[in-house]
């Protein structure tokens, strides 16, 4: 039942990451600066208390499963599913600050590149879960 946690939680992470990459950030892109820093501010909150636990739970059953039964698969899985989690502090975090700073009456075009940064950053952490959610679905597969 691990196993299949591990590829649940993973599935979600990715299908939210999704979400905001296809659905949420094209549409506060089409916003002006302001509107758009405005709406990231509370999405980018409400997103990172669903989306890291989701990441963390799922590496760290990922990691589990491997340990109980030596799978590598599930390694694999574990050690990609954090290293979303690496990657949104080490990579991410610099820029989210500087939003998360900025006042929304303050936001300029700069503002709404940044933004779009941060979306293509936010991508890379999708192609992440999509990477852990795919190896760890072979791994239940070939079973």
């Amino acid at each position: 039942m691990l196993s299949i946690g591990a590829l649940v939680l993973a599935a979600l992470f990715t299908g939210a990451a999704l979400y905001v990459l296809f659905v949420e950030h094209p549409a506060r892109a089409r916003l002006e600066p302001a509107a758009q820093l405005a709406q990231w501010k509370p999405a980018y909150l409400r997103g990172t208390l669903m989306q890291a636990p989701l990441a963390a739970v799922s590496g760290l059953a990922g990691i589990a499963v491997w340990w109980r039964w030596g799978d590598m698969l599930f390694l694999a899985g574990g050690a990609l599913m954090l290293a979303a989690i690496a990657f949104t502090l080490i990579v991410m975090f610099p820029l989210n600050n500087r939003l998360k700073a900025t006042p929304p009456e303050s936001a300029t075009a700069e503002t709404a590149a940044m933004l779009s940064r941060w979306a293509v950053l936010h991508g890379v952490r999708t192609l992440i879960g999509l990477a852990a959610t795919a190896v760890y679905a072979a791994a239940l597969y070939r079973g």
